[in-house]
């Protein structure tokens, strides 16, 4: 298994900027699809970004696209989100979650089975 903790979040203006960190500890992190889902209150756990091995390929909710970065550094075991010209809609719990790499790609919730505690993300406006 692989244990996931996310840090980073806070609040910010908006148009303001956060990177978001995922720590994973206990097996071989590249051997995981990575990637970031978010919830906001009264709502359903949504699809954010995810990353591939290496550094591709990666693909973002049109919400975002544009303004969040995924990336990931397998040398420290971490996968980041960097998000710029943050919105109101943007508050939620930021989650990473986990996916093992031989299962491919995915953008639904239910095919990550790793997740970590969460991030919260307020946006003021």
């Amino acid at each position: 298994q692989v244990q996931l903790v996310e840090s980073g979040g806070g609040l910010v203006q908006a148009g303001g900027s956060l990177r978001l960190s995922c720590a994973a500890s206990g097996r071989t992190f590249s051997n995981y699809i990575m990637a970031w889902f978010r919830q906001a209150p009264g709502k359903e756990r949504e699809f954010v970004a995810v990353i591939g091995q290496n550094t591709s390929p990666t693909y973002y909710a049109d919400s975002v696209k544009g303004r969040f970065t995924i990336s990931r550094d397998n040398a420290k075991n971490t996968v980041y989100l960097q998000m710029n010209s943050l919105a109101p809609e943007d508050t939620a719990v930021y989650y990473c979650a986990g996916r093992v790499l031989f299962l491919g790609l995915s953008t639904k919730k239910y095919d990550f089975g790793y997740w970590g505690q969460g991030t919260q993300v307020t946006v003021s406006s």
